[in-house]
């Protein structure tokens, strides 16, 4: 049918945060979107037979009817190859159910604007279908502005206000201790924890105070593991996750000591990262464990989340209130590091300093030239470097300026972008 071909043409990529409820054999995927300057998630499903009451075909639907319930829009695949099938019409019945926005899309249409064979497609009383061609790119385009039409454009970021509160999101899998952490912060029952995963129902945003700085908590419900039963009602969403991390400043990326870290905590530290926000890891249940386990818990940190080396760890126990206090310390320095003020003379005397120490390496008949460096960017931290033959440098002499300039600026918890601007030389052609 070409729904992962759509899926990673209008993600732009092959890979998606893998949401592996349950033990499915069919997953959910995840991935990021951009059209312009506005953002969307995509979610891909399985195959979907609305009636199906057996085995794997039965677990799809749930999957599908679950992804339906979480999103804004719902985009509808038939294939005008094989023309409309009693399939597509029980499916239309369900979508016309579930009181959902359906773009009505006609893969495999290549050139087919005009062609009678759309017609059928009518009799799903579904609007104007979309032809489109998810294999060769046509159609895409119309279709997410008529997907995203109706959604306002993003504001602008308010992380330059000083005054703001720091908004932090708790993430990590079921069951971890994210919604125990929160009622201890606050020291009342504010969000309801029982002992069974996905109890948290929709991301809830909560205001605290402590010593004087507002911070916004958004507790989500967070990724499952496998080996739960997966009710279709029960509306957790990973969308929720992945909204509350792009909406944070920092987030408490949340492992379970006794459990180690999997594929889901590696899934969600790589998006947190990807969308650069300040990121303290917090080990609960630390006192469960004993200390070989310690050991080999701190040896699966190095390995599995080796990317997130800047991020301080903390040893907690929510339940016991243990370690809270370096806890908000870490969260309060993660912080500062994501939105630290970085001035331009600094910045060009701290690039001139590390070359005139290490130089970058010739490429060819080029050596790149670097002139100077200023500020492009907060939470994270954003330095834009210019100069000449700058797209010759080599990934280790980058990861070698990071390291200088987190050193000076004291930077801990926050992804460090750099990126390099080459101006033009008039002489090369002439």
């Amino acid at each position: 049918m070409g729904k992962s071909t759509l899926f990673n043409r209008l993600t732009k990529s092959r890979d998606a945060i893998v949401a592996d409820y349950a033990g499915l054999t069919r997953d959910r995927h995840y991935g990021d979107g951009r059209l312009g300057q506005r953002e969307f998630i995509v979610v891909d499903t399985g195959g979907f037979e609305p009636d199906s009451t057996t085995g794997i075909v039965k677990e799809m639907a749930k999957q599908t009817r679950q992804a339906v319930a979480e999103a804004d829009v719902v985009i509808f695949v038939t294939d005008v190859r094989t023309g409309l099938s009693g399939q597509d019409q029980d499916i239309a019945r369900y979508l016309r159910q579930a009181n959902k926005r359906v773009l009505l899309t006609v893969n495999k249409a290549e050139g087919m604007v005009e062609s009678p064979l759309l017609a059928e497609f009518h009799e799903l009383g579904m609007g104007e279908p979309h032809p489109i061609s998810a294999a060769h790119g046509q159609g895409i385009r119309s279709l997410l502005e008529a997907a995203l039409a109706d959604f306002p454009e993003d504001e602008e970021d308010e992380a330059a206000d000083p005054d703001a509160p720091i908004r932090l999101a708790v993430a990590g899998r079921p069951n971890v201790g994210k919604s125990t952490l929160i009622n201890t912060w606050l020291g009342e029952e504010r969000l309801i924890a029982f002992d069974m995963p996905g109890t948290t129902r929709d991301a809830i945003k909560v205001p605290l105070e402590r010593n004087g700085q507002r911070f916004e908590l958004i507790d989500t419900a967070g990724l499952r593991r496998k080996g739960k039963v997966f009710e279709a009602i029960e509306k957790f969403s990973v969308v929720k996750t992945l909204q509350a991390i792009a909406d944070a400043n920092v987030v408490v990326l949340m492992v379970d000591a006794t459990q180690g870290v999997s594929d889901q905590d590696a899934h969600i530290a790589g998006y947190v990262l990807d969308s650069g926000r300040a990121v303290v890891i917090a080990i609960n249940k630390w006192d469960a464990i004993d200390s070989y386990q310690r050991q080999m818990l701190e040896r699966s940190i190095e390995q599995r989340l080796a990317f997130l080396k800047f991020a301080p760890i903390v040893h907690i126990s929510a339940l016991k209130r243990q370690g809270l206090g370096p806890l908000w310390q870490a969260i309060v320095d993660a912080h500062a590091s994501a939105c630290r003020k970085m001035p331009t003379p600094v910045l060009t005397r701290l690039l001139l300093e590390a070359v005139q120490h290490l130089a970058p390496k010739r490429s060819g008949a080029f050596r790149p030239k670097m002139r100077y460096a200023h500020q492009g960017g907060m939470n994270p931290p954003i330095i834009i470097i210019h100069g000449n033959s700058l797209e010759h440098v080599a990934d280790t002499y980058k990861r070698y300026l990071e390291g200088r300039f987190r050193e000076h600026f004291k930077l801990v918890g926050t992804p460090l972008r750099i990126e390099f601007k080459s101006s033009h030389n008039p002489f090369v052609d002439g």
